[in-house]
């Protein structure tokens, strides 16, 4: 069974807590104090429907992927991916989620024509099988940036990985987004020149 959470509007209580601390500034300085204002009780606090946490953590998410978008195409002029934004938040946790960032295909080790997927997540954990897709959440890390062999049709933007490839379908997968723009720029460097210069970042 599923944990349930409850998710409540941050920005409203940061504001009451601000308000509440204004008001012994405000004592200092005048000598008064305002009886008529209220401040915000955990009764009285905005919770918000899961639905609106998806939207707020898939607004988060495609900001991210637009800002990694352009990073990795402002690399070098002959290397470019097409942007290709959308996420997926997790059904009973929609503050988790992931945002798929761009798709190409390579070389890749002895295969020559490797369909492949790059996605950022806010959570890390390992990438597993099916259903369970990703195994073991944990937010030690706030980040997770990963690339799968994905087999050509991709149905409902369901992640359908190409196990063949590495065994398990995943080309890599870190925290580090050095790490990552590394990975994905060698992935569509398409000479060994330009692979060398960026082995040396």
């Amino acid at each position: 069974m599923h944990q349930k959470f409850r998710y409540y509007d941050a920005v409203a209580q940061k504001r009451a807590v601000t308000q509440k601390a204004a008001v012994h500034t405000e004592f200092l300085r005048t000598g008064r104090i305002d009886r008529n204002r209220k401040d915000l009780t955990d009764a009285e606090r905005r919770y918000l429907s899961y639905q609106e946490v998806a939207e707020i953590t898939g607004r988060r998410l495609e900001r991210a992927g637009e800002v990694t978008h352009q990073r990795i195409n402002g690399f070098h002029h002959s290397i470019r991916f097409p942007k290709l934004i959308f996420h997926r938040t997790l059904t009973n946790t929609p503050h988790l989620g992931y945002c798929h960032v761009t798709v190409a295909n390579t070389r890749f080790a002895d295969l020559d024509d490797v369909n492949w997927a790059f996605y950022i997540a806010n959570f890390f954990s390992e990438i597993g099988d099916g259903d369970r897709f990703f195994e073991g959440i944990s937010q030690r890390h706030p980040r997770m940036y990963f690339a799968v062999a994905i087999n050509s049709s991709e149905i409902e933007g369901r992640l359908e990985i190409d196990r063949t490839v590495r065994g398990n379908g995943v080309l890599f997968r870190t925290h580090d987004p050095k790490a990552a723009m590394k990975n994905v720029l060698m992935l569509g460097a398409r000479d060994e020149a330009l692979r060398r210069i960026i082995r040396t970042l």
